[in-house]
């Protein structure tokens, strides 16, 4: 009998075993929250604050990854885009999609060479509201190491538009590095105290202790040109991935070491020299130092690391300093998730080096511009709020996810790939959703209890509604079907949504052709998915989540999305329901 009982004990554990593994597979982790993206490869990140939400922008490691057919080494050559992230809890993740920086900046000069377009990396950004009280955004990039470009936008989301036909900083910039000598790239841009931008860039230097490639200059008040010649800054063991910030009056300036060999003598002349007592920073590892007046080479002076090797499987390291409601946070690349693709046998072992962008608590004083050594990990930074799911939310917000891709809706193409997202995307994004894949939500916050769900779909599909992958952690089962993208209600147990759930799971147990866009719960006072606000426009044109146009009039149940130029001529999108 005990035999038995053991044998139909162990065919049940390989029955629950096998029904496990049917979900596509959790590279990031259940209790991580680094990489910030589980499927989305991306680098170099830089952000801004804006309306309570951190918008963090990157190189498009993945677009580079998908034009390799997915194995290879990343060569940096067809990056073209910069993704973009946004959250207000820091733990659920909102992807924007891409900005298509070929296709703004596609009628660049082509002559001289070095000043027209090639690639996007390793963006900067920043903001500020203008004299007229209209927000504007800026974001720099690098067009390999020949120069900076700059888009403009009146949203962190955009559209973005290219305000110049060149490079904004190239080989003939007054100051800037020569061609054939160094790089002028890596931008890093700061608006001070007194509402002045100034913009770092340069790198590669010759691999000693002073490369002397790092500069600086000041910005035109357009933001968009330089103003004056740019400056050295005496960074030692510079390398790239410059960036700045300001604190307390201060000027931060943060950068990669390189990789040049360190001599105890050569390292206490330049302390002795500069009057300071820290230690010489290990190789590839994020410095900074302080300026009260960034024009003066001199007044530069060297604080130490804040930043170690970013770890097993990079050759390279590029970080941002953020402050976030109050906070501070270290935000950098790794290659964490690729590692663990190759060891799930996603990618082939010399794939690489693809990196993600991660997020670690950084310690900062502002009155004496101190910032303590980060030590990053893979738990990554807690939640600094509840996520609220009795408001909108979109299917591409996630701590974590398998399985499932994303989509520009207004740009399908056939066969298109994920690297076809194109500029303004953060409106249109859909996520494919197959048997298996599933997403996750981290902190959700029910308070007395939700008693309906809408979900706003297309194709077929039954989603489980869990608390863990585990199937025995079911709390709902939702069965839809549509042959367009519609919202529908569903009542759920109140008593099963009740409380702050540490993870919320949507797992897809069913599909055929299912697209999930975004979701909502609801007390039993209300239901369906909000509507968007209507903003003032002139001309509206409506589509259908295929892109099909409607003609006016025409009636459509669910999210259509409508593209409208506003009182000043500017064109957006966004989803509206229409009853």
């Amino acid at each position: 009998m005990y035999k038995k009982l053991l044998l139909t004990a162990t065919i049940m554990a390989v029955c629950l075993q096998t029904k496990a593994q049917t979900l596509a597979a959790d590279y990031k982790g259940t209790g991580n929250n680094n990489p910030i993206s589980a499927n989305i490869f991306c680098a170099d990140p830089t952000a801004l604050e804006y309306n309570g939400r951190l918008y963090v922008y990157g190189s498009n490691d993945h677009q580079q990854f998908v034009a390799n057919g997915k194995q290879g080494e990343n060569s940096y050559g067809s990056i073209k885009s910069i993704v973009v992230f946004s959250t207000d809890d820091m733990v659920n993740w909102t992807f924007h999609g891409t900005i298509d920086v070929a296709k703004l900046c596609s009628s660049w000069v082509t002559s001289p060479w070095y000043q027209g377009f090639g690639v996007s990396w390793a963006p900067s950004v920043t903001w500020r509201t203008n004299d007229e009280g209209v927000d504007e955004f800026f974001l720099y990039f690098c067009n390999s190491s020949h120069g900076v470009g700059v888009l403009k936008a009146n949203s962190p989301i955009g559209p973005w538009k290219s305000p110049n036909n060149k490079l904004m900083i190239h080989y003939d910039t007054p100051g800037a590095n020569p061609s054939g000598t160094n790089a002028n790239f890596d931008p890093g841009v700061v608006i001070d105290d007194n509402g002045v931008g100034w913009i770092s860039f340069g790198g590669l230097g010759p691999s000693t202790i002073m490369p002397d490639a790092a500069r600086i200059v000041k910005l035109a008040p357009s933001m968009t040109e330089v103003d004056g010649t740019a400056v050295k800054i005496h960074a030692p063991y510079h390398f790239e991935a410059n960036e700045l910030n300001v604190m307390n009056g201060k000027y931060i300036y943060t950068y990669c070491s390189n990789w040049a060999q360190r001599t105890d003598a050569e390292w206490n002349a330049y302390k002795a020299e500069h009057g300071i007592t820290v230690s010489a920073p290990n190789t590839c590892t994020m410095c900074y130092m302080v300026s009260d007046n960034p024009m003066d080479p001199n007044s530069w002076v060297y604080k130490g690391v804040y930043g170690p090797h970013p770890g097993q499987g990079t050759n390279n390291n590029h970080s941002h300093l953020q402050k976030f409601q109050g906070e501070y946070y270290h935000i950098y690349h790794g290659a964490q998730l690729m590692l663990y693709w190759r060891d799930g046998n996603i990618i082939d072992n010399d794939c690489g080096i693809f990196r993600s962008i991660c997020v670690n608590k950084a310690t900062v004083d502002e009155s004496t511009q101190t910032i303590n050594q980060v030590t990053p990990n893979l738990e990554g930074v807690t939640a600094i709020k509840n996520l609220d799911p009795y408001q909108l939310q979109q299917a591409e917000t996630m701590a974590s996810c398998g399985g499932v891709d994303y989509e520009d809706f207004t740009n399908i193409k056939k066969n298109a790939k994920i690297n076809t997202l194109g500029n303004d995307a953060s409106a249109n994004m859909q996520v494919k959703m197959k048997e298996g894949s599933w997403i996750s939500q981290r902190s959700v916050d029910f308070g007395t209890g939700a008693s309906k769900f809408t979900l706003c779909a297309k194709g077929t599909g039954t989603i489980e509604i869990r608390t863990s992958p585990n199937p025995k952690t079911k709390i709902a089962t939702i069965e839809f079907s549509s042959t367009e993208m519609e919202s529908q209600t569903f009542d759920v147990d109140a008593n099963k949504f009740k409380g702050v759930k540490k993870n919320l799971y949507m797992v897809v147990t069913s599909a055929t052709d299912f697209y999930v866009d975004a979701w909502q719960f609801a007390d039993s006072q209300s239901s369906s998915i909000q509507e968007i606000e209507n903003n003032a426009h002139v001309k509206v044109q409506r589509y259908d989540l295929s892109g099909r146009r409607l003609s006016d009039g025409q009636q459509y149940r669910g999210v259509v999305i409508e593209k409208y130029t506003d009182e000043n001529g500017m064109t957006h999108s966004r989803k509206v329901l229409s009853e």
